[in-house]
């Protein structure tokens, strides 16, 4: 309703991860300089771990962009619920591979002999599972005896698990030990402080066309950063909703009670 009022090209609160819109906040380039080290190096194991809404989704699209495709192959796994079998099976069909074989240790046979294959050719080869929070033991111990795969020179693939705050106590567990220690890399993502909180709001208004309407207050943009606790996810929905009040009362400016009837609007919405 407010995108033509404020003259925008575009929504700039949009909750979904597109990378162009993707505020590099420093512990967001950190995170981002940690991924390309550790496939650059070929670590093998790397983690990134951050809250819900934090931005770790819209960083791995961004990341995959980076990512010369000259010399890359990449499989991204967005549903971790498998079995071990389904996950192998999820890679290679990621991989582009359509003859699958059937059983388990078929499959990582076949698994073997296409990384041989592609690492030959020049090639590396990136795993990323997105909520790996959700793993399965089976399925971790699955992805960890798929680490075991290497040359004399290298290891055949990178590894890349990224989740929720709960994957830290999923790795801490005596049973994964032998997992836990093959992780080189390891990040995780803080929330935004105040500062980034306005420059990640003035950072989505500009992408979106914005000339200068509507205009957040101070204590606005204060009060988006006390109500999201600096989860970029929240930010958006917090702003999108301020600016339609804004935009109602047929204001150029966003202002506390604006934030706050926001902030009032989406807590009505979880009671």
């Amino acid at each position: 309703m407010y995108q033509s009022y404020y003259g925008l090209n575009e929504m700039p609160f949009n909750i979904t991860p597109d990378p162009k819109f993707l505020y590099l906040s420093p512990t967001h380039q950190e995170a981002l300089q940690h991924l390309k080290y550790g496939v650059s190096e070929r670590k093998g194991f790397i983690v990134l771990i951050g809250e819900v809404g934090c931005g770790k989704t819209t960083l791995c699209r961004r990341f995959l962009n980076e990512l010369d495709p000259a010399r890359y192959d990449t499989a991204l796994i967005l549903n971790p619920r498998v079995t071990e079998t389904q996950m192998l099976k999820a890679i290679l069909t990621e991989l582009g591979e359509t003859k699958l074989s059937r059983s388990q240790n078929d499959l990582v046979a076949q698994m073997n002999r296409v990384l041989l294959e592609r690492i030959e050719r020049g090639r590396d080869i990136v795993l990323i599972i997105d909520e790996a929070q959700n793993l399965s033991f089976e399925v971790l111990e699955q992805i960890r005896l798929l680490s075991n795969l290497e040359t004399d020179q290298q290891k055949l693939l990178q590894i890349v698990l990224m989740g929720q705050t709960e994957l830290k106590a999923v790795l801490a567990r005596e049973e994964l030990r032998q997992l836990r220690q093959r992780i080189l890399v390891h990040h995780e993502l803080k929330p935004l402080t105040l500062g980034d909180v306005q420059h990640y709001v003035q950072h989505r208004l500009t992408l979106a066309g914005g000339m200068g309407r509507p205009s957040f207050t101070r204590w606005a943009l204060r009060a988006v950063h006390r109500y999201s606790k600096g989860i970029p996810r929240i930010i958006n929905n917090l702003c999108d909703k301020a600016m339609l009040a804004a935009f109602i009362r047929d204001s150029d400016e966003v202002t506390w009670w604006d934030v706050r009837r926001a902030h009032k609007d989406m807590r009505n919405l979880t009671e």
